[in-house]
């Protein structure tokens, strides 16, 4: 057997490993736009609490009022469910256009490794609201996606770990300077989402 006929074979066989083991249809361009809703979603929040001559001065914004925080929630809402839509639609499409079954035993087992974190960490920030403890929830949000992206990871690209490492380094940023958690929500759900999948779609999807 020729040497490139060795190579050829070992690259086959470890495609097929892959492809047991990883979940490898995730859609760059879900990131992109999940990271536009979120730039979207985070520019109404910005309308909704802090006034026309404010500026940048968040640190001086403490939101207390539940008649800004509702019309927040169903900004966030909005946005978490046309970026889970998306999301699915867009992986979805990949996986045929690769002639693989989205729903599998490892999607099934990545979707679990998801929920844990994203499940608890929603569960904390409504009891956090029913505190009144809303300068942390933003860290919270970032917190739980790092650590949820961080938990999936191991069935899928590698390049949603480092997403998820980034997302935790905001979160306790976000914790460490109150009166910022806007500009974190910025960085973390809007910018590096469209950082990440764009490298994704370049990198993975072309």
């Amino acid at each position: 057997m020729k040497e490139d006929d060795i190579y050829s074979e070992l690259s086959s066989i470890r495609n097929l490993m892959e492809r047991s083991t990883k979940f490898i249809s995730l859609s760059g361009l879900s990131g992109i736009m999940a990271g536009i809703y979120a730039l979207i979603g985070a520019f109404i929040g910005y309308k909704l609490v802090y006034t026309e001559n404010s500026g940048l001065l968040f640190r001086d914004y403490y939101v207390n009022d539940p008649t800004i925080w509702w019309p927040l929630f169903l900004v966030a809402t909005v946005v978490l469910v046309l970026s889970l839509a998306t999301g699915v639609w867009l992986t979805v499409r990949q996986a045929r256009k690769k002639g693989e079954n989205f729903w599998n035993p490892v999607s099934r087992r990545l979707l679990i490794n998801l929920a844990f974190p994203l499940i608890t960490g929603g569960l904390y920030i409504i009891i956090l609201i029913s505190r009144g403890y809303f300068g942390m929830i933003a860290s919270s949000c970032l917190l739980f996606y790092g650590l949820a992206l961080v938990a999936g990871s191991h069935y899928t690209f590698s390049d949603v770990k480092w997403l998820g490492f980034c997302e935790i380094i905001l979160g306790l940023l976000a914790a460490l300077i109150p009166g910022y958690g806007l500009v974190f929500w910025i960085i973390g759900f809007g910018l590096l989402h469209i950082l990440y999948g764009s490298i994704m779609h370049f990198k993975y999807n072309q």
